[in-house]
C-alpha cells in the first residue's frame, strides 16, 4: 500500500468544522438515516461539548429509531446540562409504558400543544377518558386543524361511553361524518372511528356501510403505495375485524365466525386485531370446545414472574387497551371453570384483582370460581363487601348477586340486594322479580308496595312509552288474587277512567260485585253486549238445578253469520293404517290386545317337561351314567358279539315328541 502524501494527511488531521457538521446532521434525518444521525451528533459534541441542538437531535434520533432506552441514556447524560429535556423524557416513559411516571413529569410542564398532545394519549391508555377529553378540549384554543385530532377525539368520545355526542363534537369542528361526505373526504380513519361511533348507538347497518367505505378507501391508499396483496389485508385487519363483529350482532355468527378463523389461521393481522379476533371468536363458541379456545388464549398470554400475575405478551401489553385486556382475562377464567380447572382460575382471579383494582370484573369473577366451587356463601360475602365499599359501582355486583341468591333460593338476600338499586325500580323486569320473591316470602304486603311504589313513578314520569297501565293492570290483579277487593276496585276505575279498557271495566264489574254491588251494576250497564246472547231466558237459567238434556235446552238465536262461518267449516277424512280398506275392514281386532299375555281369557300355560332335567355344561355325563359305562366296561368285548347278533330297535324319540304324543 503506497504512503499517504502529505497533502492527504493533513486534510485528514484538519478537523471538521461544526457546520458541515450541522449539515451532515440535517441531510440524514431528512433522509430518514436515524442511526447516522446519532454518529454524527456525537462528532458534534465531541468538537462542541453540551451543544443544546445536538443533544436534543441525538435525543430525537434515538426516539425515531425506536430505541427510547438509549434516549433515556442520552438524556440522563446531560442532566447536569441546562436543557429541558422533560417532554423526551416523558415521551420516552410512554413508550416504555411507564404511564405514571409520564405523567408526574408532564403535570409540572407548561401546557403546551405538544404537552396535551402527550398527555391525552396517556390518559387514554390509562383508560382515563373523562381527563383524555379535557386535554383535547384544551387543544382547541390551539386551532390545530388537524384530521389526526379530530379521529383521535372520536375515539377518546366512543371509550369514554359518549357516543352520542360523536355528531355534535364533529359538527362544532366542521366535519361532517355522513357516508357521502366521508366518501368525498376519503380519510380511512374517520370513516372508521365514525362507524365505531355508529356501532355503539346501535346502528349496525349504517356502521357496516361506513367499514366497508373505509375499506375502499384503505386498499385504493395502499395500493397507491404498491403494497402487496398479503401486506394490505394485515393493513385492514383492525376494519375487517370489526366488520365481523357488526355480522356477530347482527345475527350472522357462521360469516363472523368465518372472517375470525381466516384470520387468526392466516395470522394476516396486528398482535391487537389478531387479539381481538380471537376473544369474539370465543365469545361465539361459547362453552363448545373449551380446550380448543384455551390453546388459542394460551398464544396470546404468557406467565409473569411475579406470584399469581399474567401479563400478556410483548407485542399485546403495550397496545391493548385495559377494557380489551379485561375482556381476554376473562374470557380465559370463564373457559378455565366450564373446563373445570378451578385451581388455575382461582390463580388467575387472584392476580386480576390485583391488575384491575378499580374494575368490577376481577370481583363478579371471583363470585362466580366460588359459585362453581359450590360455595354460595363466600361469593355472596364477596359481593355484599364490594357493594357497600363502592356505592358508586355497584349496580352490576348487586344484580350479580340477586341472581346468585335467588338461584340458591336466598330469597331475602336476593330481594334486599335488587331493592338497592334506585334506577331500575320502576322497571318491569325489576318489578316483577321482587314481587314474586316477595311471594316467595309469604310477604304480600311487601309486593303490594312494589306495585304502588312503581305506579307512583309512572304517574310521574314524563315519557313517551309510558306504562302506567300495565302496571295498574297487574296490581289490580295481584290485590285481587290477594283479598285486597277494595284497592283492585280502586285500579280497576282509575284505568277505565283513563284509558277506558274493556278488560279494566269487565275487571271493575267483576271486583265491585264484591264490594259495592251498586257500583257493579252501574258499571255493567256500560259493558257491550255479546253476539248471540240476546235470546237466553236468565230466570230459566237460575231456576234450572242442574244441566239439561239436549232435547230441552234453550234455544239461542244465532246470527246468520255464524251460521254461515260454521257451515264453512270442512270436515276432514279419518286417517286410516297404511294398507286397510275401510270397504272390507275384516275381523274386528282382539279387544284383549292391550292386555299382557299371562291376563288374557285365551292364555294357557306351558307345563313342565317330564323326565329328569339335565344340569351342566353340554355334553356332560350324569355320575349315575358314570357308574353304569365303569360297571359294564369288562364286558364290551363279550356283549359285542351278541348285540350284533340281535335285530335293531327302533330308536327311542326325544322328549319334545312324547310330550305330544302324550297330549294327543
Amino acid at each position: 500500500m503506497p504512503p499517504k502524501s502529505k497533502a492527504a494527511a493533513a486534510a485528514a488531521a484538519e478537523p471538521v468544522s461544526v457546520e458541515d457538521l450541522f449539515s451532515a446532521l440535517h441531510r440524514h434525518i431528512e433522509a430518514g438515516q436515524f442511526p447516522q444521525a446519532v454518529k454524527v451528533a456525537d462528532q458534534v459534541l465531541a468538537v462542541a461539548p453540551g451543544d443544546e441542538d445536538a443533544v436534543r437531535c441525538k435525543v430525537v434520533a434515538h426516539i425515531k429509531s425506536e430505541k427510547a432506552d438509549k434516549a433515556l441514556a442520552a438524556i440522563r447524560a446531560a442532566e447536569r446540562l441546562p436543557i429541558d429535556l422533560s417532554y423526551y423524557k416523558a415521551y420516552c416513559y410512554y413508550r416504555q409504558n411507564q404511564l405514571q411516571e409520564a405523567l408526574e413529569i408532564l403535570n409540572g410542564q407548561e401546557e403546551t400543544a405538544a404537552v396535551l398532545q402527550l398527555e391525552s394519549q396517556i390518559y387514554c391508555r390509562l383508560a382515563r377518558m373523562t381527563d383524555c377529553l379535557n386535554s383535547y378540549e384544551k387543544l382547541q384554543k390551539f386551532k390545530i386543524d388537524s384530521m389526526d385530532l379530530k379521529v383521535n377525539t372520536i375515539a377518546a368520545l366512543v371509550a369514554a361511553g359518549r357516543a352520542s355526542e360523536v355528531q355534535a363534537a364533529m359538527k362544532a369542528q366542521k366535519v361532517d361524518l355522513t357516508t357521502r361526505s366521508l366518501r368525498d373526504a376519503r380519510s380511512f380513519e374517520l370513516a372508521y372511528n365514525s362507524a365505531c361511533t355508529l356501532i355503539e348507538n346501535k346502528k349496525y347497518s349504517e356502521a357496516k356501510e361506513q367499514l366497508d367505505l373505509a375499506k375502499r378507501i384503505g386498499k385504493e391508499q395502499l395500493m397507491v403505495e404498491d403494497y402487496a396483496e398479503d401486506e394490505i389485508e394485515y393493513e385492514l385487519a383492525p376494519v375487517s375485524a370489526q366488520l365481523a363483529y357488526v355480522q356477530q350482532l347482527q345475527g350472522q355468527p357462521q360469516e363472523a365466525m368465518e372472517t375470525y378463523v381466516n384470520m387468526i389461521n392466516k395470522k394476516s393481522g396486528d398482535p391487537s386485531s389478531l387479539a381481538v379476533a380471537t376473544t369474539n371468536l370465543i365469545s361465539l363458541k361459547g362453552t363448545k370446545d373449551a380446550a380448543d379456545s384455551l390453546r388459542k388464549l394460551d398464544r396470546l398470554v404468557e406467565k409473569s414472574t411475579a406470584t399469581n400475575q399474567l401479563q400478556l405478551t410483548e407485542s399485546l401489553e403495550f397496545k391493548l387497551p385495559p377494557r380489551k385486556k379485561e375482556a381476554l382475562y376473562s374470557a380465559r377464567v370463564l373457559l378455565l371453570l366450564h373446563a373445570n380447572k378451578i385451581d388455575q382460575a382461582h390463580e388467575l382471579v387472584s392476580g386480576l384483582l390485583g391488575m384491575f383494582q378499580d374494575s368490577i370484573f376481577p370481583v363478579l369473577l371471583q363470585a362466580a370460581v366460588h359459585v362453581r366451587e359450590k360455595q354460595v356463601q363466600k361469593a355472596e360475602e364477596v359481593l355484599s363487601r364490594y357493594a357497600e365499599k363502592h356505592p358508586d359501582k355497584s349496580k352490576e355486583v348487586l344484580l350479580a348477586l340477586a341472581q346468585i341468591a335467588a338461584n340458591a333460593n336466598h330469597f331475602q338476600i336476593a330481594a334486599d340486594s335488587l331493592s338497592k338499586i334506585s334506577d331500575i325500580q320502576h322497571m318491569p323486569a325489576t318489578v316483577a322479580t321482587l314481587v314474586a320473591l316477595k311471594e316467595r316470602l309469604s310477604d304480600s304486603n311487601g309486593a303490594a308496595s312494589v306495585l304502588d311504589s312503581a305506579i307512583e313513578w309512572w304517574k310521574n314520569a314524563m315519557t313517551e312509552d309510558n306504562k302506567l297501565d300495565v302496571f295498574m293492570r297487574e296490581a289490580a290483579s295481584f290485590k285481587l288474587n290477594h283479598g285486597r277487593d277494595e284497592e283492585a276496585c280502586q285500579l280497576y276505575e282509575e284505568l277505565v277512567k283513563s284509558y277506558g279498557s274493556t278488560e279494566a271495566l269487565a275487571g271493575l264489574v267483576a271486583t265491585s260485585a264484591r264490594t259495592d254491588l251498586e257500583k257493579a251494576e252501574l258499571y255493567e250497564k256500560k259493558l257491550k253486549p255479546l253476539p248471540g246472547l240476546k235470546g237466553i231466558n236468565v230466570e230459566s237459567l237460575e231456576k234450572a238445578s242442574g244441566a239439561r238434556h239436549a232435547d230441552q235446552a234453550v234455544k239461542v238465536d244465532v246470527p246468520e253469520e255464524v251460521k254461515k262461518q260454521k257451515a264453512k267449516k270442512r270436515k276432514r277424512k279419518p286417517k286410516y293404517p297404511k294398507n286397510f280398506d275401510p270397504a272390507n275392514p275384516g275381523p274386528p281386532p282382539d279387544p284383549e290386545r292391550w292386555l299382557p299375555k299371562r291376563e288374557r281369557s285365551s292364555y294357557r300355560p306351558k307345563r313342565n317337561k317330564r323326565g329328569t332335567q339335565v344340569r351342566g355344561a353340554q355334553g356332560s355325563v350324569s355320575k349315575h351314567d358314570a357308574a353304569a359305562t365303569n360297571a359294564g366296561g369288562a364286558s364290551s368285548k363279550a356283549s359285542q358279539s351278541t348285540t350284533s347278533a340281535k335285530a335293531p330297535e327302533p330308536t327311542k324319540g326325544s322328549n319334545k315328541s312324547r310330550n305330544k304324543k302324550s297330549r294327543r
